[in-house]
Parts: C-alpha cells; sequence; structure tokens
C-alpha cells in the first residue's frame, strides 16, 4: 500500500515537473512588446512616428533613384581581415555581436556574398551588416535598387539603406 502511494505521489509530481512553467511563443511576444513600449515611454505616438519616418527617410538622389544615404563613424568589427569600403549596402543591424555575425556568416554560405562584412559604430553603438562594400555610391545604389532579387535571406531593416564610412 505504502509503495502504491509513493508511486501515485511521484507520477503526480513528474506530470506537474512536465506541465509546470515553460517558456512559449506568447511569452516571447508580450516580453517584446513591453520591451517596445518601454523604449517608446517619454514621448507621444506622433512622435515616435516622426522619429521614424525621419530614420527611414530617403536623403540622397542617385542615377535618378532615391536612396537612404547615412555618414556613420565605423569601423570593421568582427574579423580584421576584412576591409571596409567607403560605401556599404547594410541589411541588418544588431545590438549584439554574436547576431551580427552569425547573419554575416548566413549571407557568405547561403548567398554567395563573400565580401559581407560588419560595421561596428554609430551614436547608438550598433552592428551593422554589410551585404558588401562599394568605393562608388553609384555601384552601391545599383546593388540597393535590386537587393531583394539579389539577397537569399530576409532582409532585416525595414528598408535597406547605403552607410558611407567616415
Amino acid at each position: 500500500m505504502r509503495k502504491t502511494f509513493y508511486l501515485v505521489i511521484a507520477m503526480l509530481m513528474g506530470t506537474l515537473l512536465l506541465t509546470g512553467c515553460h517558456s512559449s511563443e506568447k511569452n516571447y511576444r508580450e516580453a517584446y512588446e513591453k520591451a517596445v513600449e518601454r523604449r517608446k515611454t517619454g514621448i507621444g505616438a506622433e512622435t515616435y512616428a516622426k522619429i521614424e519616418a525621419e530614420r527611414q527617410r530617403y536623403t540622397t538622389v542617385i542615377n535618378g533613384d532615391s536612396v537612404r544615404l547615412v555618414y556613420v563613424n565605423a569601423n570593421v568589427a568582427i574579423d580584421s581581415t576584412d576591409v571596409a569600403k567607403p560605401y556599404n549596402v547594410v541589411v541588418a543591424t544588431f545590438t549584439q555581436r554574436i547576431n551580427a555575425k552569425s547573419y554575416r556568416d548566413r549571407l557568405r554560405e547561403e548567398c554567395g556574398f563573400k565580401g559581407s562584412y560588419v560595421l561596428y559604430g554609430g551614436d547608438d553603438k550598433q552592428y551593422f551588416v554589410v551585404v558588401q562594400g562599394f568605393d562608388d555610391k553609384t555601384e552601391a545604389a545599383a546593388l540597393l535598387h535590386d537587393i531583394h532579387k539579389k539577397v537569399c535571406l530576409k532582409i532585416l531593416e525595414p528598408l535597406p539603406w547605403i552607410l558611407r564610412k567616415i
């Protein structure tokens, strides 16, 4: 009788452990939404919309095409063998080095962009994943125009842009 009682208790404890607290997509989504709201704290929705619009606006016309060209003080972050060109087509930005390196490696392996690299810098200290760098802004604008056809990965920037390294 006592063995049966302990066996039942052990089975109940095992069931509780297996069905207890565990992460779900819903939990992650709620945490993400809270983090986004915290970032917006202190400014109104209208001001936040203006900031985002300014962040993504087209700034330069190259060969009749409007592109976003941003001047940033940045340096090569991950591999010292990579050489940064003056004009860089940015397809993703990260705050963590490991995420930037992983995305860069996927660009190299899955999409064939062997010259992709990561720059680090800017006012908010970001890692910029560069699909390819150029010496001339017209070449960078040409790649930017067809970027969705040439890059096989999901582009993480809402609008890919050109980073002018200063």
